[in-house]
Parts: C-alpha cells; sequence; structure tokens
C-alpha cells in the first residue's frame, strides 16, 4: 500500500497543530534497533520517499537545506561496503573491516549529509540542523512500523571512505540511518536521569 501523507501546506498558511497525545506515547518508548537485527522487510521506495520529506520539515534556521540524502538500497550498500573493506584491507586493519556488520547486514540506509554554506547562520547551527535531520528521519522509520539505527563508525570520518560515498571535500556524514525490520524487539536501555542534568536559572 502506497504511503500517503498529508498534504504539504500552503507557504504562508496558517498550519495547525492540534495535541498528540500519541506522539508523546511514542517518544516515551521510543528505542532504536540494533542495526545487526534489522532484516527484510525493508522500507519501499516510496516509504523511503516519505521519509525523506518528513525528515526535511526539520528546523533549518535561513532556510539553508544545509543537508543531503544518498540513499544506499541493497545494491549500493553492498558496493560501497565493498569499497571500505578494500580500503581496510589495504591498510592492513581488520578492526575496520570487522566494524562493517553493521552496515553490511540492514537492507537499506540512507546517508545524511551534512553541507554547511557561507552565511550569516553560524556553521554550528546548520550542522544542529542535520543532526535533527538524523533524529526525524530515524523517529519517522519507527513511526511507519520499521526499525532504525544511527550509526557513524570510522567511515563517516575517513577521507576516502567519504570520497567513495561521493562526499566534496567541505562535506560531512551526519549519520547512516539503517533500517529494515527488527528479528527481535530492542532491549530497554539504562537511561539518564533528566532532573539530574537539569538546573533553573534565577539571576
Amino acid at each position: 500500500m502506497t504511503v500517503v501523507l498529508p498534504p504539504t501546506p500552503l507557504f504562508g498558511t496558517p498550519v495547525e497543530q492540534p495535541p498528540h497525545p500519541d506522539v508523546l506515547d511514542f517518544l516515551a518508548r521510543r528505542r532504536s534497533s540494533s542495526a545487526v537485527t534489522l532484516a527484510e522487510p525493508a522500507p519501499r521506495p516510496d516509504e523511503v520517499t516519505a521519509l525523506i520529506a518528513l525528515a526535511s520539515r526539520v528546523p533549518d534556521h535561513g532556510k539553508l537545506s544545509p543537508w543531503r540524502f544518498i540513499i544506499l538500497d541493497s545494491e549500493g550498500k553492498a558496493a560501497f561496503a565493498a569499497k571500505l573493506e578494500a580500503l581496510a584491507e589495504a591498510r592492513g586493519d581488520p578492526r575496520a573491516a570487522a566494524k562493517l556488520v553493521k552496515l553490511k547486514l540492514p537492507p537499506i540506509g540512507i546517508a545524511v549529509v551534512s553541507r554547511t554554506v557561507q552565511h550569516e547562520i553560524p556553521e554550528w547551527e546548520q550542522v544542529l540542523s542535520a543532526g535533527a535531520v538524523c533524529t526525524t528521519l530515524l523517529y519517522a522509520a519507527l513511526a511507519l512500523g520499521y526499525g532504525a539505527n544511527w550509526i557513524t563508525d570510522w567511515y563517516a570520518y575517513d577521507a576516502q571512505a567519504k570520497a567513495a560515498l561521493g562526499l566534496a571535500e567541505s562535506e560531512r556524514v551526519a549519520g547512516f540511518i539503517l533500517l529494515g525490520t527488527p528479528k527481535e524487539p530492542p532491549l530497554e536501555r539504562e537511561r539518564p536521569d533528566p532532573a539530574a542534568l537539569t538546573t533553573l536559572w534565577r539571576p
């Protein structure tokens, strides 16, 4: 069944924001799936298109779109992983090759690329917007009923790996969002105590 999103609001028109208690329940239970548990079925092409459309609605100070997407379908991801494996082997680095399992096993991935531009909007804010894209993409995939995992690892930072992915020198990988259907439900992890991390400012 084709994914049908609500109509995109027209520019300049009021956007209603009704309460969504179900979203609060979703956020209270949100949990990433381990990448090694993700298998078929994966999001269909129309679902991937919908996920990217939703992720593109993140806060973006200056309306710069300081990010882009690279879809790694099963064929493309396998080819990219093979290039990374060859890099690791040429360097005699078996640990780097072993770390590719998280990239190899899930059926599909989406690379979110941070591409900051010279602008009055600080670079830091542009980078944060790319991080928001990763988070929203992760949440949207889970809301659609799939498992998802946000990873980086060495190939997000390695110059040759980034070149193999087609990144410009000025671009960075904000995250690889790996998608599929989890073979088992994720276990709850230890969470921080919000009260220990919160202060109330007073002059």
